[in-house]
């Protein structure tokens, strides 16, 4: 892959909204997290937390991916600034939408 195909991979923008049980989601929302069973040890912590969207991103393989930051991360804000280690991807089937009002 030479440097121009790659700078067109780069400028893959990420998505406004996603549509999760009916429910369109977008940056800021609030989510509760359920990752799939055979993941890793932080899907095992992360199991039920409530996090934020951060951001909403598609890969290479146009699969989406929630970028969150989970509420009761002391690194939180971290997070907020797209700091490795305060970041976590879930699929849209591993995030429950939570009413706006919680």
């Amino acid at each position: 892959m030479n440097e121009w195909e790659f700078g067109l991979l780069e400028e893959k923008t990420g998505l406004d909204s996603v549509r999760v049980f009916g429910i369109e989601l977008k940056p800021c929302d609030r989510v509760r997290l359920w990752p799939k069973a055979g993941g890793d040890i932080f899907d095992l912590a992360l199991t039920g937390k409530v996090a934020i969207i951060e951001a909403i991103e598609q890969d290479y393989e146009s699969k989406v991916h929630f970028a969150v930051v989970v509420d009761d991360d002391p690194g939180k804000d971290m997070g907020m600034l797209r700091q490795p280690g305060h970041r976590f991807f879930f699929s849209p089937e591993e995030v429950e939408p939570l009413a706006l009002d919680s």
